[in-house]
């Protein structure tokens, strides 16, 4: 069994942007939260409840599959093992698609610097 990787942190109510750190930072510069940070928290998102789904139905399955009064047919062991090779794949999916995206947030800064609404002299 894999372990979900972190998911991309959604803005904070009281979240702010950087705060100019050394002599040679603008402090007035202006900062956007990301928008492509935005849409990998979004992805993250729509694809959870999906994967949860999927997972449910397959585990349900299973269980069902599993169980003496289901089956009374050597038939009945290939399908389990069929189901559990699915649900292996699912994990395996799941885990290959939660990374990529965990990974991706990973590399994108969360705010970027913008030239909207920053003060600017002898405009």
């Amino acid at each position: 069994m894999y372990v979900d990787p972190p998911a991309p942190k959604p803005r904070g109510r009281d979240e702010v942007p950087p705060v100019p750190t050394g002599p040679l930072d603008n402090p007035q510069r202006a900062w956007a939260f990301n928008p492509d940070y935005q849409r990998l928290i979004v992805a993250w998102n729509t694809v959870m409840p999906q994967l949860d789904t999927l997972r449910t139905a397959l585990d349900r399955a299973y269980d069902l599959a599993r169980s003496p009064q289901t089956w009374d047919a050597p038939v009945g062991k290939r399908y389990v093992e069929d189901i559990r090779e699915w649900r292996t794949r699912l994990a395996v999916y799941r885990h290959s698609v939660l990374t990529a995206i965990s990974d991706e947030a990973a590399d994108t800064p969360r705010w970027i610097p913008t030239e909207s609404n920053a003060p600017h002299a002898f405009q």
